[in-house]
Order: structure tokens, then sequence, then C-alpha cells
């Protein structure tokens, strides 16, 4: 498509949307959570929104990646958040004079959570319910000019999908709502509080995203894809791997990836 390049840069009208940190479809076997999620930096205008912030282990390559790009955490005027899990969420610290958006029935349920018991950072979204530039936002809700918020339930309670309006076309941002290409074909999800709830969800985002011709889905822990002849497609080109220390000193590494077919 005309309207992207191998790093993931789009251009739909007056926006110009970059994912700068693709998300992965994967787990960690043996060391808990992998959390690789999407961190996309949107601009209209004067305006700079990043929607979603990653995790700790993401902290530095968001700072880097906005450096890249001649910018810095105070350059961005608006921070969008899926929902409330530490991977999506954490980093929004960074931006402590940005507008601070979430779903109001995230918050108030995440606020509920049983400290140490989930992957909702406890101490973060206590302090973000404070905090004077935050949001709390609805179904419908314009949360960003042209970005509307739709409510997903079943990842949480309060998931958020997004849906920037490009005018010919639409990038649907559906966060865990549904987070890669396998729960969006099969219509179940892997980390889920109510499975009914999130298949509807599901049937959302296709709806949403089916709408208006070769409109883009972003979710939270994949590649975006387009849809040709109804099946999805992806864009962009996916990169991930592990660097281990497997020798006698530091200078001596390997490289394990964790694409499809690497040896």
């Amino acid at each position: 498509m005309s309207d992207t390049d191998e790093g993931g840069l789009f251009r739909l009208g007056e926006f110009e949307v970059d994912i700068i940190v693709h998300g992965f479809p994967g787990k960690s076997v043996c060391h808990g959570s992998l959390g690789f999620s999407a961190i996309t930096l949107i601009r209209r205008g004067d305006r700079i929104a990043l929607l979603d912030v990653g995790s700790f282990g993401q902290r530095f390559l968001l700072q880097e990646q906005l450096a890249a790009r001649g910018l810095t955490p105070g350059d961005v005027t608006d921070v969008l958040l899926t929902h409330s899990h530490y991977d999506h969420s954490v980093n929004w610290t960074l931006f402590k004079h940005a507008n601070i958006v979430i779903g109001r029935d995230e918050l108030a349920w995440s606020l509920e959570q049983p400290w140490g018991e989930t992957v909702v950072p406890e101490l973060y979204v206590e302090a973000l319910d404070k905090w004077p530039t935050l949001r709390r936002v609805d179904d419908g809700d314009e949360v960003f000019p042209g970005i509307t918020a739709h409510m997903a339930p079943g990842h949480t309670p309060g998931s958020l999908v997004f849906v920037l309006d490009g005018g010919e076309r639409d990038i649907v941002f559906s966060g865990d709502a549904c987070k890669n290409r396998a729960e969006l074909l099969s219509r179940a999800a892997d980390m889920t509080y109510d499975d009914d709830a999130t298949r509807a969800s599901i049937d959302d985002i296709w709806a949403l995203w089916s709408r208006r011709p070769g409109s883009i889905l972003a979710p939270g822990h994949d590649l975006p894809m387009v849809l040709e002849n109804g099946e999805p497609r992806y864009l962009g080109k996916r990169e991930a791997a592990i660097r281990a220390w497997y020798g006698e000193d530091l200078n001596q590494t390997t490289v394990i990836s964790l694409l499809p077919g690497a040896v």
C-alpha cells in the first residue's frame, strides 16, 4: 500500500501514524509474562499522542525511538491507554505533563484489584487515579481530534478500542481486546476474564475494521494488518530475537531469533 513503509509509518488524512514498537504474539515458556506490546506515535497538527506506552522493559527503547524522531517525552501532548495492564500502561509516568486517557470503567476496576496478584500495576494506577491531567473516558468519547474510544470488554472489563478516522480509511487500534491474528480469526482469546464478552468484542472489532475498504487493524501484540479478499494481510516486517551470554566473556554472545522457521 502507498500509505505504509516497512517501518510501520502510515499517513491518513491529517494524521501521521508511526508504530514505533511492534507488538509480538508470543508468551515466555519459563520466565513469566513476555509483555512485548505495541506502542504507536500519532501526530496531528501540533498534537502528538502515544497510544499505549509499554512496560519497564520497553522504557529505554521508547525513549530511544522518540529521540530518533527528534522528540523528547515532554513533546508528547496526549497518552491514550487501551487498558491498565503493566505492559501497556506503566510508562505513563514519563509523560506526566500530557493529557492521559483511560477508560472510566477500566480505572475503577483496576483500583479494586488485589495487590500483588494480577498484572495490574497497583501503585501506578493508584497514582494515576489522582493525577491532575487524567481524563476518564466512556464509550463513544473523542479522546484526541479524530480518534474515538469504543468499549471492548473481555481481556479486562474496561478495555478500549480506539478508532482513528483517516477520511477514506480508518485505523482500528484493538489493544488486547484482540491481541493478534490468531485471536482475530478464531474469535477466542488467551487471557480473558469472560469468553463470551471477548467473542462479542472481537465481532465488534471486525465490524469496525471492515466498514471502510483499506482500513488498518493494529493489535496490541502483533503487526498491523489490512483485509484482502476478506483475509488479514500483515503490513511491515516482524523482528524479534534474544541475545544471550552463553560463552566465557561478555564479547561472546548468541542471538536467538523468535521468528518462525529460524534456526
